[in-house]
């Protein structure tokens, strides 16, 4: 089986690439590695090292299914540039949609999208056919390219997936997703700044991310369409508590302006035969022991936001 993964070496492909390759898979990764590369030097896998955009026909001979990953990740790192956010997410898929569309072989194109498109939602089971209310520039660049990618259900099957908010350890970590946020800051402060708290965050562990992915490519023929993955919704301030409770930090609690806040309801996946083995409690012990060990280290290119800054990524 030959698998084309583009943003290979971000926080969730880190983990992802590695699976593949034990599962014996034929892999092209491409990624503009604006982070670095953080998988193993001994690693045999093709890989380029550029844009979605410059993918070439030739590049997809014989892939039989595409992962889809490589995007500009998150509120903040969206509002940087706008207009260069909206040409990646969305134009540079509508391009690599295309090119699929002439590969005899292609059975399945598997697209990363976000929970966060439900924006806003005071429903208690945020299911696939909840209304979309995307309140940032960031979802509402996912809500377009879902229906982009389902656009093109008649030449190959296309699975979205809508994660939940990741967490856990990576090669290539990432500091400023909430759970990996305050264990950081406990480690480094022995202090969690709680912004808001009431807000409601559904969470994923990364290896559970990660089997979600192979779990669609192992079931590539389940029907085209949405389905949403996270399997523990917390306020944030129940998020902060357990970091607290694992870390033995205070909490010092901010007035927030983010008024995001659903949870979602992850049956639809359960029902494929889809079975979670992680927690949140799991992400955070695994993460504060890697820093007490020194294991694992704060990085520049941990933090998405000031690192895109620093280098002038999209502008």
């Amino acid at each position: 089986m030959k698998v084309l993964i583009t943003g290979g070496n971000g926080y969730v492909g880190s983990i992802l690439i590695p699976k593949l390759k034990e599962g014996g898979l034929e892999l092209i990764n491409i990624d503009a590695q604006w982070f670095g590369n953080f998988l193993p030097e001994s690693f045999t896998y093709v890989t380029w090292v550029k844009n979605v955009n410059e993918i070439k026909n030739q590049d997809l001979d014989q892939v039989e299914h595409v992962i889809h990953l490589a995007n500009v990740a998150n509120d903040p790192s969206v509002d940087l540039n706008p207009v260069f956010s909206w040409e990646v997410n969305t134009l540079h898929l509508t391009e690599l949609l295309e090119k699929c569309k002439s590969i005899k072989n292609l059975k399945s194109f598997i697209y990363a999208s976000s929970g966060s498109v439900y924006g806003v939602s005071e429903a208690e089971h945020v299911t696939e056919e909840i209304m979309l209310v995307p309140i940032s520039t960031y979802n509402k660049t996912k809500q377009v390219a879902e229906r982009i990618c389902l656009s093109y259900k008649d030449y190959f099957n296309v699975h979205i997936i809508r994660p939940a908010t990741v967490c856990g350890l990576s090669p290539r970590m990432r500091f400023d997703v909430v759970v990996n946020m305050f264990v950081l800051q406990a480690y480094e402060k022995s202090e969690i700044t709680i912004l808001g708290g009431d807000q409601i965050r559904p969470n994923i562990h990364i290896q559970d991310m990660a089997a979600v992915y192979l779990h669609f490519l192992k079931n590539f023929d389940l029907p085209s369409g949405f389905y949403n993955a996270g399997f523990e919704n917390l306020k944030v301030i129940e998020i902060a508590e357990l970091v607290s409770r694992v870390t033995g930090s205070n909490l010092k609690s901010l007035l927030s302006n983010d008024p995001r806040s659903y949870r979602i309801d992850s049956s639809k996946l359960i029902n494929t035969g889809f079975k979670p083995k992680f927690k949140v409690i799991d992400a955070v012990e695994e993460i504060y022991q890697g820093l007490k060990s020194g294991r694992v280290k704060d990085d520049p290119r941990f933090h998405t936001v000031k690192w895109m800054i620093s280098q002038k990524i999209g502008g």
